[in-house]
């Protein structure tokens, strides 16, 4: 197809949107090599995040661009040979089996724990906070731990395991405000270092295992922003285990970034680059995976506060990004700035949600109820 004729189609997609090439507003776009147009109509999102890593194209409000074309669904109309492969091969393949288990550690969060210092705030906690009634990132987030603790019905003494316990911010708020015993599990090797570092002197064990090799009976047990890399396949194997290392009268809390529709499909720029192997939950796969093992005592959304703590993360990242420009580099900072604003963009549009899940194995006598 010639240029013209490409530039053409490309603008047309993105008018749907009410974003303009060359146009003057914070959400239009920038081209600045002509090779964009055919990329991105060959490559769809690959093509698009990849030309923005090589500097192809600029935009001053990523998070507003990606908010429209995605509210828009653009990303479907654009759907390459590429995404199809994907998922297909998810379909076939286990992609999150235990022998791949470590993967997504060695590719994004073992990365550098001086770049997720500077950015996720003083706790390190690679998730939502909770803000409605906080001022700050700091405030967001011990709020989110704190609602999620009294979710969980803490009592001194308890044993908790914490799946997916990242740098150990989640166990020492437990271990520290609410004087219960945590074990917690990560795949990463820096997670589980910074993470011992942040509970020492506290009733806190930090295991480098993966889920399915848990040991151990637990009062409580939790997992908060984990669940994105289980993978459909496996679903069933993590509620069991769960099941099978929750006490009867315990409770466990679901915490995790879920998508409106089934779908096999995950945005391939973001596999390559940020998630390797991750997959987004629908509500439809939970509720199957979770049927004859546990009862959904409560159910929260807010996707929201998503979207506004990844814009602080962006916020951090842009203002430290000199403390870290030698080591990581020009195409990882156009890299990161646009994983950060793509995902802020989806919550922005509500293509996207963040759950937190009460289940309890026998349903709690009386009923739950919730704190919000």
């Amino acid at each position: 197809m010639p240029p013209e004729k490409l530039r053409g189609k490309v603008a047309r997609l993105l008018l749907l949107a009410d974003v303009e090439l060359e146009g003057h507003r914070d959400w239009d776009i920038q081209v600045h090599d002509e090779g964009f147009y055919a990329r991105v109509m060959a490559e769809g999102s690959l093509g698009l995040g990849e030309s923005y890593m090589d500097g192809w194209w600029d935009c001053c409000r990523l998070d507003e661009y990606f908010c429209r074309i995605l509210r828009m669904e653009l990303d479907s109309k654009a759907f390459s040979w590429r995404d199809l492969v994907a998922v297909l091969h998810a379909k076939v393949f286990n992609l999150q089996r235990l022998s791949r288990a470590f993967q997504i550690s060695r590719h994004h969060y073992d990365i550098g724990n001086d770049l997720f210092r500077l950015m996720l705030g003083k706790r390190m906690i690679y998730t939502s906070g909770y803000w409605d009634h906080a001022s700050d990132l700091d405030q967001a987030q011990e709020a989110k731990l704190e609602i999620a603790a009294c979710k969980l019905r803490l009592r001194p003494g308890m044993r908790v395991l914490d799946i997916g316990c990242g740098w150990g911010g989640t166990a020492r708020f437990l271990a520290e405000r609410y004087q219960v015993q945590v074990v917690g599990i990560t795949v990463s090797g820096e997670q589980a270092k910074g993470a011992r570092e942040c509970c020492r002197g506290l009733p806190v064990e930090i295991r480098l295992q993966d889920y399915r090799n848990v040991e151990g009976d637990f009062d409580r047990i939790l997992s908060l922003g984990m669940f994105e890399h289980v993978g459909l396949k496996n679903y069933g194997t993590f509620m069991q285990m769960v099941r099978k290392h929750l006490e009867p009268a315990g409770l466990f809390l679901l915490g995790t970034i879920g998508k409106n529709r089934s779908t096999w499909r995950t945005d391939p720029w973001l596999t390559r680059y940020i998630f390797p192997n991750s997959l987004l939950p629908s509500a439809k796969w939970i509720s199957r995976a979770v049927e004859g093992l546990f009862v959904i005592e409560d159910w929260q959304n807010f996707g929201a506060d998503y979207d506004r703590t990844l814009m602080a993360w962006y916020d951090n990242f842009q203002t430290n990004w000199n403390q870290v420009r030698a080591k990581y580099g020009e195409r990882f900072r156009r890299m990161w700035e646009y994983y950060l604003c793509c995902c802020a963009g989806a919550f922005r549009a509500r293509q996207i949600q963040m759950w937190q899940i009460i289940l309890s194995p026998n349903g709690i006598a009386g009923g739950y109820h919730a704190s919000r």
